[in-house]
């Protein structure tokens, strides 16, 4: 089954670049204006797609106003159920200035390929398909089949999370596949165990009516830039450690390291950098174990407007990352606590939080994982497949963990360091399609649970 199954997914390698240049010709932004109909093209790609594959295709327009393709095909009624996921929409592309070429066109060099959402997660998509192609050849599946493929993750995922209240009968499963991570390199099999959660904070700080003179006026006049710069060094220790008051900052992780060198690499460290946390912390322990706040952005006046005056506000905005098994919405209620009490000078503070969402974990002791484990080992000539976290969040891991506590939930992907997702020259390893889709084929054909 492994031969069949490696065979037809390598010989289809022609198809699965043409199938992800077709998709990634979309620009998928959900919500987006002045992008025309491209979000409905690429989802009616999709509902083709899937379709023609052999899966029962509805179309359903969600709250938010984008579509999601849900696919099913069942083989027999006792069999187990496994759900399929990815998202076809995607980031803003940017300027296309900062692109070495268009980013709608689908574009190989050295061995990549690159163009938005080739990795988050248009490949994904694409992944899907070559899997359920090659699990075909091989006999067909073993288990009934859903797939969900969504339209606005990018944007929050609010249509689909309200469609799992609505209709949870679509999300039944056993297994649930969410193909929204990937590798911790090339080459290396890789299941995420944890997704951190977090939330957005914005921080605004007022010192005066309005600007007055730095030479009439300037230094005894409060300066709103200094009181939120002054805040703000509230959150890191002299190593760079996050601070918040009465928050835990010091766990470590007990997976996969994350090696030094391959950090440094993977971010982009500029040469004689040093990288935040203290002696004998690993990175591995600050993306994946630890809270951290990171300032995304930050406004006052800006420099190409500067004149010789106090600014009067400024503002920042924080975006908060929580670890399992903290609880998002206590830690940034401590946050809140920690600016509201570190705020220097009397200066007046405001602060908006928005979009808080809890951590996630999965099990790892359980048929599905360890089978779907053993399955990236074959796929990959029997590496040992890997665990790490992701600093990053997928809302809907938590969303559907609480609908469907039955079932497993595990996340992987074709995505690696390499692809620079949400960046421009987005890529993909097409070896990383190919390996991740043997995989779920292996898994599709030989799950049975104990």
């Amino acid at each position: 089954m492994l031969s069949t199954i490696t065979d037809t997914v390598r010989s289809d390698r022609d198809r699965i670049f043409r199938q992800l240049s077709e998709l990634v010709g979309f620009n998928s932004v959900h919500d987006e204006p002045g992008i025309g109909d491209d979000p409905a093209r690429a989802a009616d790609w999709v509902a083709d797609a899937f379709a023609a594959v052999g899966l029962e295709i509805e179309k359903i327009d969600t709250d938010d106003g984008s579509t999601l393709i849900q696919g099913s095909r069942v083989v027999d009624k006792h069999a187990p159920t496994v759900l399929l996921y990815a998202h076809h929409d995607v980031v803003p592309a940017g300027d296309p200035r900062a692109w070495s070429a268009n980013p709608f066109t689908l574009t190989e060099r050295d061995g990549r390929w690159y163009g938005r959402g080739a990795a988050d997660c248009k490949g994904n998509v694409i992944m899907h398909l070559a899997a359920l192609r090659a699990a075909e050849v091989a006999g067909g599946p073993k288990v009934n089949v859903t797939a969900i493929i969504e339209g606005s993750e990018e944007r929050g995922g609010e249509g689909l999370s309200a469609l799992v209240e609505k209709r949870p009968e679509l999300f039944a499963a056993d297994a649930i596949l969410i193909a929204d991570t990937g590798n911790r390199a090339v080459g290396t099999p890789t299941l995420t165990t944890s997704l951190r959660g977090g939330a957005q904070v914005t921080v605004t700080v007022g010192t005066l009516r309005a600007p007055v003179h730095s030479g009439m006026l300037g230094g005894p006049a409060p300066d709103a830039v200094a009181a939120l710069v002054r805040l703000l060094d509230s959150l890191r220790d002299d190593s760079g450690n996050t601070v918040i008051d009465g928050v835990d900052t010091s766990a470590t992780w007990e997976g996969a390291d994350y090696v030094e060198e391959t950090f440094r690499a993977d971010a982009g460290v500029l040469d004689g950098v040093e990288l935040f946390g203290a002696e004998g912390d690993s990175p591995a322990d600050l993306v994946w174990a630890r809270p951290t706040v990171t300032v995304t952005g930050f406004s006052s006046t800006p420099v190409s407007e500067a004149v010789n005056a106090v600014p009067a506000t400024a503002s920042a905005q924080l975006n908060l990352r929580v670890p399992h098994p903290m609880s998002a919405r206590k830690t940034v209620e401590k946050l809140v606590a920690h600016l509201k009490q570190h705020i220097p000078w009397g200066a007046h503070l405001n602060i908006e939080v928005s979009d808080i969402n809890e951590p996630f974990a999965t099990a790892t002791d359980v048929p599905a994982t360890q089978h779907l484990s053993a399955c990236l080992a074959q796929a990959y000539d029997e590496k040992e497949t890997v665990q790490i976290g992701a600093g990053g969040s997928i809302p809907l891991a938590a969303t559907l963990q609480a609908a469907q506590p039955q079932a497993t939930i595990a996340l992987f992907g074709v995505e690696e360091p390499k692809c620079a997702i949400h960046s421009p020259d987005e890529s993909v390893d097409p070896t990383e399609i190919e390996n991740i889709a043997i995989a779920e084929a292996l898994f599709l054909t030989s799950y049975q649970p104990k």
